[in-house]
């Protein structure tokens, strides 16, 4: 199986889950950063990782996102926010909502990672009452974030994406 992964990563976060999917498919993938815009022709799977902004995919993966036609596709991101949360929910349903009907979605994976720190700075400015304001829950999750993706975050993608690959190899999606 050959794999295509592309991946935006903004601090690190999802260069390091990228990484982590890439030995998944042994050296059957081929590892790239969403700038250099590669073409997915010939590639059995395209896995997109990106970071979270505003609630989907940042601007650079969308740009990817909705530029695929025919393909099989996997998500993979990383958000400052709880990997079990509402927010992180909808936010991968927006970046699925991306890709053009003609795609074959397969899967997808999600993890905290931690928050740019040019963003903390904004957020330390901004009230308390405002989505992004600085609360103590908040501060609490971005010291949680701060750790992530850690080792478990890592086991989880790969595991999440050899299931994709049995599934595809055994021609069940």
């Amino acid at each position: 199986m050959k794999a295509l992964i592309v991946y935006s990563s903004l601090t690190g976060n999802t260069k390091k889950v990228a990484e982590a999917i890439q030995t998944v498919f042994d050296r059957g993938a081929d590892l790239v950063p969403v700038e250099e815009n590669p073409a997915a022709d010939g590639y059995d799977l395209v896995a997109v990782g990106f970071w979270v902004d505003r609630g989907t995919a940042d601007k650079k993966a969308q740009s990817y996102l909705t530029g695929l036609r025919d393909k099989t596709v996997a998500l993979f991101a990383t958000l400052g926010a709880y990997p079990d949360s509402d927010h992180a929910r909808d936010s991968m349903a927006k970046a699925a909502a991306l890709l053009d009907d003609s795609n074959r979605l397969v899967g997808s994976f999600i993890c905290q990672g931690k928050i740019d720190p040019k963003l903390l700075e904004q957020f330390e400015k901004l009230p308390p009452d405002h989505p992004h304001g600085v609360t103590p829950e908040r501060a609490a999750r971005h010291r949680e974030a701060a750790k992530h993706p850690d080792e478990a975050d890592l086991i989880n993608a790969k595991a999440v994406f050899t299931e994709v690959r049995q599934k595809l190899t055994a021609g069940a999606v």
